[in-house]
């Protein structure tokens, strides 16, 4: 099996929060289902799974359950064996969205705490946002994303020493060694073929064929396709366009959505098209980065979200769209070919699964910064450039960003490149790419707030 970092978000939930109930959210073919399935065999004794999506599609046997007992009663009739207490029994309700009056229902099933709940979704953000009574106090959400690179080297057989010489070497603000770079760099261009999608990693594993990743790509790009405007049937054709149009978009030298392109009218704006966006994030099948208008922590205080880009969630479906079945564009930096797009992805990918919120800056003066997200150990924007030509450290927007006579206040920044050196100049740091896999929100660790102090008399 694949090794995913979320089985111990489970595991620690389920052990250290007994009066809540987890709901994990994220696209579908993320690996959610498996991840549950596997953590909740080994350390429940009962474990009962019930897809309530084909359940709507089927028999309905939950569609009209409106109170605990009722579902109790078809719990145990679909489970068909006898289950325990809250101590030995979990229940799995999958794609609980189908059924969003199941959402409401679970504050009640928490209170009660006959058995443990957990429930999963792909449409959870829309579900919730749809639902009149949502359990606030009684559930926690968990975001899931495909497989993170380091994932990735683990299933590629990567041990854990390996990882933690390239951990030290980057918290230390050094270069890997030549042959380990080489054998990092060759896996990073694989994870741009293959991406973090547990069946397109597992047909990697299986034969390292291109064309059975493909294959994998496809359907689930379809799926994904049909999936972006089922659930909305008044503006379906609208989600289905903005979703096909991700690739062409990111290939223009902006990178934002162009709002007159969607449906070829040249009046529209942002507002026309903002239930459609929020769908798009909200069902992870797309990753949106807002513009900023002052770089000051925090940076949600100047989101400006009438300036978006949209990225796809995995880099194996972009890739995928943009150069098929041909991996010489990504393994052998072919001439001609600009990879600068999907190492944008890829960071995308990589900063939003570490759980960063993604924004950008750009304006007349300046420029554009690819990336400008908040750095909760200093309290601090941090500008992030991605570049993939040997021209890495050229980055005029950058530079203007950096210059006190902007009065920005930001000193330092990342860029990220193929090459292998580490390097400090003017306040930019220069990184080989697959250091993006250490960036963290905040490396702060937890700790207990101090006793308030006796009340004055």
């Amino acid at each position: 099996m694949l090794k995913r970092k979320f089985a111990i978000t489970i595991q620690r939930f389920l052990q250290e929060n007994p009066h809540k109930i987890l709901l994990v959210d994220g696209a579908r073919q993320i690996g959610k289902s498996y991840i549950i399935r596997y953590v909740g065999t080994r350390m429940f004794k009962h474990f009962v799974e019930i897809n309530l999506k084909e359940d709507s599609e089927g028999a309905g046997v939950f569609r009209h359950v409106k109170s605990c007992q009722e579902l109790y009663m078809q719990l145990g009739l679909y489970a068909k064996t006898e289950l325990g207490t809250k101590d030995d029994t979990l229940v799995f309700l999958d794609e609980i969205q189908a059924y969003p009056h199941l959402l409401t229902l679970l504050k009640f099933l928490n209170q009660e705490g006959r058995f443990r709940f957990i429930a999963s979704g792909s449409q959870l953000g829309i579900a919730l946002s749809q639902t009149p009574s949502v359990p606030i106090g009684s559930i926690s959400i968990e975001h899931m994303y495909p497989l993170d690179f380091e994932e990735f080297m683990w299933a590629n057989g990567c041990g854990e020493d390996v990882i933690q010489v390239m951990r030290e070497q980057y918290e230390n603000g050094l270069p890997l060694s030549e042959s380990l770079h080489a054998y990092v760099i060759t896996l990073f261009r694989y994870y741009l073929l293959v991406g973090g999608l547990p069946e397109a990693v597992n047909a990697f594993l299986a034969d390292h064929h291109t064309v059975h990743v493909r294959k994998v790509h496809k359907i689930i790009h379809d799926l994904y396709a049909v999936d972006a405007s089922q659930y909305d049937m008044e503006n379906k054709l609208k989600i289905r366009r903005i979703y096909d149009l991700i690739p062409s978009n990111l290939e223009n030298k902006k990178k934002r959505v162009v709002f007159k392109n969607i449906e070829g009218k040249r009046w529209k704006k942002f507002t026309d098209y903002a239930d459609e966006f929020e769908y798009l994030v909200a069902s992870g099948v797309a990753l949106g980065v807002n513009a900023i208008s002052n770089p000051k922590h925090p940076l949600i205080e100047s989101e400006v979200k009438n300036l978006i880009k949209l990225y796809l969630n995995d880099v194996g479906l972009l890739t995928y769209l943009l150069y098929g079945n041909n991996v010489n564009a990504v393994l052998h930096d072919e001439c001609g070919i600009n990879l600068g797009t999907v190492y944008e992805s890829v960071v995308a990918q990589e900063l939003r699964a570490h759980g960063f919120t993604l924004y950008y800056f750009d304006n007349k003066k300046v420029g554009e910064v690819d990336f400008i997200v908040d750095d909760f150990n200093t309290l601090s924007p941090h500008p992030i450039e991605v570049k993939s030509g040997k021209d890495y450290t050229i980055h005029s927007a950058l530079s203007r960003f950096l210059n006190p006579s902007f009065g920005f206040g930001i000193n330092r920044a990342t860029v990220f490149s193929n090459e292998r050196e580490v390097q400090h100049r003017e306040g930019v740091t220069y990184m080989p790419i697959y250091y993006c896999m250490f960036l963290q929100p905040c490396s702060v660790a937890d700790v207990a707030l101090p006793p308030l102090p006796p009340p004055a008399i």
